[in-house]
C-alpha cells in the first residue's frame, strides 16, 4: 500500500486564506457610517473653513454702495458656452483688490490723479513729465513705466503688492489699481497663457 505523505504546504493554506479574508474587510468603514455593532464611527476632524469670498468694507472717503445680489431669477445661459475664450484668456484679467489693499488702491489712484491733473490742464503731457509727477509721489523711478499712446501717455506703477495702470490725456485721467496677474507676472500684462 502506497503511503501518502503530507507536506507543509497544505498546513499553511488555511491560515493564509483566513488572513486574506480578514484583510479584505479592512478599510471599508468611512467616517460617519455606522459600524456593524451599530455604534457610529468617529468623524474625521473638520478642516478650518476659509471664507469663499473676500471681505470688502467701505474705505475712507468712499460711500457704501449696495452690491447687486444674484437670485434664481437672474437670466443666464442654461448651457456653458461652447467656446472657451474667457477660460483661455483668464490669465490676462488682473486680480482685483480686496479688504485693506482695496482701500490702499483707491487712495493711490486718488493721489495719482491729483498729481497728474496739472499736466492735463496745462496740456503738458509727455512720458517724461508724467514720470516726474509719479516719482514725485515717492514711487521709485525703476518701478514707474511711462509710454506714449497718442494722444495720451500711459503709465504702469509696480508698487508691489499693488499695481496701478492708467493714462492721461488732455480730456481725462484714467487710473486703476489691481493686484497683479494670476500667473504671477507681476504688474505687467502676461504675453501668453495656456
Amino acid at each position: 500500500m502506497p503511503m501518502i505523505r503530507r507536506t507543509g504546504v497544505r498546513i499553511g493554506i488555511p491560515p493564509i486564506a483566513a488572513l486574506s479574508l480578514l484583510a479584505a474587510g479592512c478599510g471599508t468603514e468611512r467616517p460617519g457610517n455606522d459600524t456593524a455593532a451599530g455604534v457610529p464611527s468617529q468623524a474625521a476632524p473638520a478642516k478650518p473653513s476659509r471664507p469663499s469670498t473676500p471681505v470688502d468694507f467701505p474705505c475712507p472717503g468712499e460711500s457704501p454702495t449696495p452690491t447687486p445680489s444674484t437670485t434664481a431669477d437672474t437670466p443666464g445661459p442654461a448651457v456653458p458656452p461652447t467656446d472657451h475664450y474667457a477660460e483661455n484668456h483668464g490669465f490676462k484679467d488682473p486680480l482685483p483688490l480686496h479688504g485693506q489693499r482695496r482701500c490702499d488702491g483707491i487712495a493711490a489712484v486718488t493721489r495719482i490723479k491729483n498729481a497728474l491733473e496739472p499736466l492735463r490742464t496745462h496740456n503738458d503731457i509727455d512720458p517724461h513729465s508724467t514720470r516726474r509727477a509719479l516719482t514725485a509721489l515717492g514711487y521709485p523711478t525703476a518701478k514707474v513705466e511711462t509710454y506714449k499712446v497718442d494722444p495720451s501717455v500711459g503709465f504702469l506703477i509696480n508698487a508691489s503688492p499693488l499695481c496701478v495702470e492708467g493714462k492721461v490725456n488732455p480730456h481725462f485721467i484714467e487710473a486703476n489699481a489691481f493686484g497683479g496677474y494670476p500667473d504671477g507676472t507681476g504688474c505687467k500684462p502676461p504675453s501668453g497663457g495656456h
